[in-house]
């Protein structure tokens, strides 16, 4: 018995348990992804236990081994699964009905009892449920919610993307019976615990499409020659009580995800578009930060609480634009006031620091049943610029004020949105690189840089390097995410961030506004799931990211289906091994020249401190910023990809070496 003891015990010892997030390849071979640690955890397919792809799994792996050689391991546990809703085809087959999970990641097929069909039959497309995988059971258990009735591909491939992404399509009943209880009525009560600003000017300014207001602004004259003006949010957290299902729901959710035909909300539609949505000539609950502000734009005073306001007037983006431009129209003295107070705010974050990185939005422009007839690139102008100020002026102060506030001598934990300094391994090369166009670069201290960055995107300003120049800037940067170790936020030069402005769309918001109003009734309770909490939302918020990439994809394949055999002047936008990618200058779609079809013509090689391709013998370099003629060859929509080939100069041949006859 003693021996057999230590026998189980002398096995335990050489093995050692691992906590990572599961990645199946289109191959079938699972990689377990763990933090810190250099390699992946290789998982053969019939090592992974009850875990799908994108499971946070525990995998025992052997210890000991070659240092160079990938561990190999066995998933013992499911710790989280990263998806329980998806999207598939019904198969029955002797009254027994099964499940297909449709998607390139391999999946078993599910189980579902009869009565948990909802009236689906054999080949119907539907969206089911993950319910449960007992032990002994051999297929995971599963339940239909609906039946898909898309009107196209295309309305289905959007549904597809937001499933696969892990965000469900619609609000479940119960739920929705908890939000037809909730009423939007102004109470006397309510009242009497807000500052009342309803007597006030105050407007919204969106998109002209937006149906969800959750920012509006107030404007006064103060007696002093100061200016009061108020940042006022929809108040969520009003409506969104903790505990409740919706509550749940959207913290699951953690944010809304915009397709370029449609949004997957955190909230439904009476919460977003109704009850919070500040809307014009409506009574609404907000909570608000109130600056006293000079005309040189020195902030005098700062107030913050619960409000209610009474928005006069809801505009456009393309109407105040208009009202800077021409310096008339409705209410035009205050908004050239905003935009001028603006410009200060934003000429000063820059001398502080801030990274001028500037964005051009593409819109896809559809028709009535969602198909692209045209592109839009929308450039940042001074009307967003003005909104974009005052939501950073509210969302700083507001974690400024949560940052001095200590409960025994600790910090509050709170979601902070912070940015990192950019990466050594990253910087060196890019810097090397605007090295070869004239540009300098300062990499003494954090400081510098941003000083060398704003300098470079002043001076590349409609120079042929500038597009190459600002994209490879961008990918230098860390990603921007939630968390309670408040680190400051780099792009920005901000020392304390948050999310506050937008609650309608972003968990982080409501969880703000919770803790604020916890600090305004010196009655703090502090959370210790808050890192935890913060890391599911910036988690969700990639996710969200990665299917508003998918969407837009695939949106570019079926706009330039069309233009099969077309050719087009393009720039090179990415470089890699095996071939790059152009974006086109006409419709900012992208598509891959494969190194395969360049063999005709020389053999390339990477050259990947350049970030180009070279040919052995002809010298020829196809380098990242570089002008290029394209020819539209394939529009793959499953695969959401273009595929383009280069249009020669001439036509026959390049740098003297004459075009080698395909086989």
């Amino acid at each position: 018995m003693t021996q057999k003891k230590n026998a189980k015990s002398k096995k335990s010892s050489q093995t050692q348990l691992l906590k990572g997030r599961l990645e199946i390849s289109r191959s079938g071979m699972g990689f377990v992804i763990v933090e810190d640690q250099e390699k992946d955890v290789l998982v053969k397919p019939n090592n992974f236990g009850k875990a799908f792809h994108g499971d946070l799994v525990r995998v025992q792996v052997e210890k000991g081994g070659a240092a160079s050689k990938r561990s190999e391991g066995i998933i013992v546990d499911v710790a989280e699964r990263k998806q329980t809703i998806f999207i598939g085809s019904i198969i029955i087959n002797k009254n027994i009905a099964f499940f297909e999970v449709a998607g390139e990641k391999p999946l078993p097929d599910f189980y579902i009892p009869t009565d948990k069909l909802n009236g689906a039959v054999d080949g119907d497309r539907v969206v089911a449920k993950f319910v449960k995988w007992d032990k002994d059971d051999r297929k995971p258990q599963a339940e239909v919610i609906s039946i898909i009735s898309a009107k196209d591909e295309s309305d289905l491939a959007m549904k597809s993307i937001i499933i696969d992404a892990g965000f469900p399509i619609g609000f479940e009943e119960a739920l929705m019976k908890e939000v037809e209880q909730l009423s939007g009525k102004i109470t006397r009560e309510e009242m009497a615990k807000r500052k009342d600003f309803r007597d006030i000017l105050t407007f919204t300014i969106d998109p002209v499409d937006a149906k969800d207001f959750d920012d509006a602004i107030s404007i006064r004259n103060l007696d002093n020659g100061n200016y009061e003006i108020g940042v006022h949010i929809a108040d969520v957290s009003h409506f969104v009580k903790p505990g409740t299902l919706l509550d749940k729901e959207a913290y699951s959710r953690a944010t809304s995800v915009y397709l370029p035909d449609r949004v997957n909300p955190m909230l439904p539609e009476k919460i977003s578009n109704e009850l919070c949505s500040l809307r014009p000539n409506e009574d609404k609950y907000t909570f608000s930060v109130v600056f006293q502000i000079t005309n040189r734009a020195e902030i005098k005073h700062k107030w913050i609480g619960r409000t209610i306001i009474h928005s006069n007037h809801r505009f456009t983006y393309e109407e105040v634009q208009q009202t800077i431009e021409t310096k008339e129209g409705l209410h035009f003295k205050p908004i050239l006031l905003l935009n001028d107070l603006a410009k200060q705010f934003r000429k000063k974050r820059f001398e502080d620091g801030a990274i001028n990185f500037s964005s051009t939005e593409v819109r896809f422009q559809l028709d009535e049943t969602g198909k692209p007839i045209g592109i839009i690139v929308k450039e940042s102008k001074d009307a967003h610029k003005l909104i974009e100020e005052f939501m950073l002026l509210a969302n700083r102060a507001v974690a400024e004020y949560v940052s001095k506030i200590k409960i025994n001598k600790e910090a509050i934990p709170f979601p902070y949105r912070i940015h990192d300094t950019p990466d050594d391994e990253k910087l060196k090369p890019f810097a090397a690189f605007a090295r070869k166009f004239g540009y300098k670069f300062d990499l003494h201290n954090e400081k510098e840089v941003a000083s060398s960055f704003n300098n470079l995107l002043s001076e590349v300003q409609g120079k042929p390097e500038q597009h190459v120049l600002e994209q490879l800037g961008i990918r230098t940067m860390a990603k921007a995410v939630y968390t309670a170790e408040n680190i400051g936020h780099y792009g920005l030069g901000f020392e304390h961030y948050c999310h506050f402005t937008s609650p309608i769309r972003r968990y982080p918001d409501v969880m703000v506004h919770r803790i604020m109003q916890e600090c305004i009734d010196k009655n703090v309770k502090p959370e210790k799931k808050m890192e935890q909490w913060s890391k599911h939302c910036s988690d969700r918020e990639r996710s969200a990211m990665e299917a508003e990439r998918a969407a837009n994809k695939y949106k570019q394949v079926e706009f330039m289906k069309q233009f099969l055999g077309d050719e087009f002047d393009g720039v090179i936008s990415g470089v890699a091994a095996f071939g790059f990618w152009v974006e086109t200058v006409d419709h900012k779609c992208e598509g891959l020249i494969s190194i395969r079809d360049l063999s005709d013509y020389d053999d390339f090689r990477h050259d990947d401190a350049d970030y180009s391709l070279v040919g052995i013998n002809t010298k020829k370099k196809f380098r990242m910023g570089d002008k290029i003629r394209i020819r539209v060859v394939a529009a793959n929509l499953d695969k959401r990809q273009l595929d383009y080939e280069w249009v020669i100069p001439g036509g026959e041949s390049i740098g003297g070496v004459k075009k080698k006859k395909k086989k």
